[in-house]
């Protein structure tokens, strides 16, 4: 599913125009991108947590020559499955 197969599902659900549903989902996205950036989590009860993690740099090898190099230090985003969203997608 695309941004706007989602959009379109979300304009069905609750009577929004598509307009309105792709302006509630883009403001939604970026409430959640503006709290990881400012180091906050955020929880959706029953579907799941977003959080960020500092991952250490480290040193790796490089497949095709086999020279090590270094891999800088970076954020990444974590996203970890409420329980009712786990049993969904597992029935």
């Amino acid at each position: 599913m695309n941004k706007t197969e989602l959009v379109k599902k979300i304009a069905d659900a609750t009577g929004l125009s598509a307009a309105d549903a792709k302006k509630a989902l883009d403001a939604t996205t970026c409430a959640i991108k503006e709290a990881l950036v400012d180091g906050d989590k955020v929880q959706l009860i029953g579907f799941g947590t977003f959080s960020t993690k500092e991952r250490p740099a480290r040193q790796g090898v490089n497949p095709s020559s086999g020279e090590k190099i270094q891999i800088a230090a970076k954020t990444v985003v974590k996203f970890n499955p409420g329980s009712e969203f786990e049993e969904a997608v597992n029935k």
